[in-house]
């Protein structure tokens, strides 16, 4: 499996989920990654990482290498030979590259066409989230960098990490009618479903009483989400005795250290915790009455699995995937949402207000949709290896003289 990861937390977590779902005592799984806290997660057994130096965007065609001082071209070199080699010892039966079809700056076409003359019975998958961008930004972008064609020539099978009801990337995103047949909607992916119990004890460690109503703010990997923090603690100056509920803030491994600071210093003022990271964000998002996020897809699978409601402030900006995402399961009653730019501190302590009232209508819903992205991988994982013992026992054994 390879993950870029070169900013924020949401492509090694979805990796993570699949990887320790589709693992078993005949399956290895080797994630190759970008990501500097792949090693703060805990690896199950048959699942390894092999990490290849971080790279950090800097303008939307601009990266740069994220710890040593070398340059792009440099850092480039290294990760795309360590991806080859890697691909080479390793010999897989399935690639899985996430999100971006030729990897960071096509580092992974070498991987792949290497893949296609030398393996032929391994079979390359791209796995898409949900909602990319808006369809004319995907169009033009995937014009201009050939990717359908590199769809039709490198990929097996597409597994878009969605609802087709609810968001149809293939008609949007203009697939083609010829690799159409390769797609398969997988659903969204479900994290680990924590029972009551995990509840009580992640709320006795945060100090809360059963009658304490808790809200969760988290910004995944923080990169861009001071503001949504800022504006949860500007609500708290604006109604400083007035709000009755108590609050935990995780800001994210990648919000600048002055920035978190920052915020930790004002939050305290409201005795509100704050936390840079949380490696068991399941736990706490159980634990949670309601939780107020940007919406990144991963965030958005957990919330769904714990079935606690919330609130999406989605980012806009530089793309609108979150918008467009925190719309459609608006519209399935999912959870609400609060566009950016009616953010004020009455709006938003009316829209925590309005949920926590409804929150058994939110909890019924999600209770209600189905979650079946790892079981339909795993479903197709069955497939593959049911075709492959076909071809085996269809091989004519050599006639010995």
């Amino acid at each position: 499996m390879y993950s870029h990861d070169t900013y924020g937390l949401g492509h090694i977590r979805r990796t993570m989920a699949i990887a320790s779902h589709l693992r078993d005592s005949n399956t290895n799984i080797l994630i190759l990654t970008g990501s500097p806290i792949a090693g703060r997660f805990s690896m199950p057994s048959q699942v390894d990482f092999v990490r290849i130096p971080g790279m950090i965007k800097k303008t939307n065609d601009e990266y740069q290498s994220l710890s040593i001082k070398i340059d792009e071209e440099q850092a480039l070199s290294i990760r795309t030979n360590i991806i080859l080699a890697t691909a080479k010892t390793f010999k897989p039966d399935l690639f899985i590259v996430d999100k971006e079809p030729l990897g960071l700056k096509r580092e992974v076409l070498p991987t792949l066409e290497w893949i296609n003359e030398s393996l032929p019975a391994t079979r390359n998958i791209l796995g898409l989230r949900d909602i990319l961008d808006e369809p004319s930004v995907i169009i033009e972008d995937w014009q201009a960098r050939n990717i359908y064609h590199y769809l039709t020539q490198l990929y097996s099978e597409i597994w878009i990490y969605g609802d087709k009801e609810i968001y149809d990337p293939v008609s949007l995103y203009q697939i083609p009618e010829a690799i159409r047949d390769r797609v398969v909607f997988t659903g969204y992916i479900p994290r680990t479903k924590k029972h009551s119990g995990v509840r009580k004890r992640a709320r006795r460690r945060f100090r809360l009483m059963d009658s304490d109503i808790f809200v969760l703010v988290t910004t995944g990997g923080g990169g861009d989400g001071y503001d949504v923090v800022d504006q949860f603690i500007a609500m708290h100056d604006y109604f400083p005795t007035s709000l009755p509920f108590k609050s935990v803030i995780i800001t994210g491994p990648f919000m600048p250290k002055r920035d978190r600071e920052k915020l930790k210093k004002r939050a305290k003022v409201y005795g509100i915790k704050t936390l840079p990271f949380h490696p068991r964000l399941e736990e706490v998002i159980k634990a949670a009455d309601l939780v107020i996020s940007m919406g990144g897809y991963n965030t958005i699978c957990e919330i769904l699995t714990q079935q606690t409601p919330a609130l999406i402030i989605p980012r806009e900006t530089p793309r609108k995937e979150q918008l467009i995402r925190a719309q459609r399961l608006e519209e399935q009653g999912l959870i609400d949402y609060l566009g950016w730019y009616e953010i004020s501190p009455q709006h938003l302590r009316d829209k925590i207000f309005s949920i926590l009232d409804r929150k058994d209508y939110y909890t019924d819903r999600m209770a209600h949709f189905q979650l079946t992205g790892l079981d339909t991988m795993l479903q197709r994982l069955k497939q593959f290896r049911h075709v492959q013992d076909k071809q085996e026992k269809t091989v004519a054994p050599i006639a010995l003289p």
